[in-house]
């Protein structure tokens, strides 16, 4: 194990420590749990596993003292991997399973939640193999989960989603991208109804909702700052209207591909930074503007959309961003829009347009 200096020099301090304080280290278990912890905070998490089997002093340690785990790095066995360590390390708060390969099965899912009931960062990305049994399980044995990626997850059914909300109400960021089978306006309507807590959403390619259910998202998570509906073909200028209403901390919106989108959208939500907001977008603090309101705006492929529409939403907004390097307000696509720009752009422009020119 290779440590860097300032490592390496803390762990000098603590040996010299308990040198001066007549501690000696003659065994394994001879190593003070605090000092444990610090060197396993230094590894990597294979080399955690291979620790947490060195002796039952380190594996009692290892379990009551670990909160943070990420297996992603395991390409093979991950499943039986996760069914060996479940009942081992039942503190852990955020578990990292993401995959590049299918491996995690219910089973493991299932043993997470009978053993690890304090999480509250789960990422299951990718594990196509799961069931609504995963789900049932997340719900009763995981309740104070705030953070749960299940992009790519294709074989479980909105039912589930809902029953999960039921239990999971502290949920907070949930990634739900690609989840076609599951995200419906049913399940919309649940996380409206249970989630009220919901900071960011990603509902990317779920191309069976409607205005109805992220209207009822509108309603129910008021805190709502990041929402991704790109490829959610089916939504209209309502989904847009009932956001820019009633999401007033909304900071970022995905609408890639949303070709039902039309300038009364972008008008709303023009009409949303005034209201919420009067009088402090052209506010500068230390230099910049404000950076309430919009930050972040997809609207590529969404053609239907007029120049004096997006202008609007781009000058009620500027933190949105047109120019080179600072792409925040995304129009890929959009040919039509070439004449939208920021506020930096044309300050930019007036500035150059103010300093006199030699005669040629």
């Amino acid at each position: 194990m290779v440590m860097g200096g300032e490592a390496s020099m803390e762990l000098d301090q603590c040996f010299q420590k308990m040198k001066m304080e007549g501690i000696s280290i003659k065994e394994w278990k001879d190593i003070p749990v605090e000092l444990l912890m610090r060197i396993l905070s230094l590894v990597d998490d294979r080399n955690v596993i291979v620790a947490s089997g060195v002796c039952t002093g380190w594996r009692d340690a290892i379990s009551f003292g670990l909160t943070r785990l990420r297996l992603s790095w395991c390409n093979s066995n991950m499943n039986s991997l996760v069914l060996s360590l479940a009942p081992k390390f039942v503190k852990l708060q955020t578990l990292i399973l993401r995959q590049d390969k299918p491996q995690l099965e219910d089973n493991a899912v299932e043993a997470i939640a009978n053993y690890c009931h304090e999480l509250q960062e789960l990422d299951l990305s990718k594990s196509l193999k799961i069931t609504d049994r995963s789900l049932y399980a997340l719900a009763h044995g995981c309740p104070d989960l705030t953070k749960l990626n299940l992009s790519g997850c294709t074989s479980f059914s909105d039912t589930a989603i809902a029953y999960l909300t039921r239990f999971c109400r502290k949920l907070k960021v949930l990634n739900l991208c690609g989840c076609v089978k599951a995200v419906t306006d049913n399940a919309l309507e649940a996380i409206g109804n249970n989630c009220n807590q919901m900071q960011s959403l990603n509902l990317g390619w779920c191309e069976n909702i409607s205005d109805d259910g992220v209207m009822c998202l509108a309603y129910g998570c008021p805190d709502l700052r990041t929402l991704d509906l790109c490829g959610c073909v089916l939504i209209t200028d309502e989904s847009v209207v009932a956001l820019a209403d009633w999401c007033v901390h909304l900071r970022s919106l995905g609408l890639y591909y949303c070709r039902n989108i039309t300038d009364r959208a972008m008008y709303s939500l023009a009409q949303s930074g005034v209201k919420n907001k009067p009088g402090s977008w052209k506010s500068v603090k230390k230099g910049k503007y404000d950076e309430e309101g919009l930050r972040s705006l997809n609207i590529s492929q969404c053609t239907a959309l007029t120049p004096s529409a997006v202008q609007a939403v781009c000058d009620s907004f500027p933190a949105l961003h047109t120019c080179s390097g600072r792409h925040s307000l995304v129009m890929s696509g959009c040919l039509n829009l070439t004449t939208v720009h920021c506020a930096c752009i044309l300050q930019a422009h007036r500035a150059h347009n103010a300093v006199p020119h030699p005669a040629h």
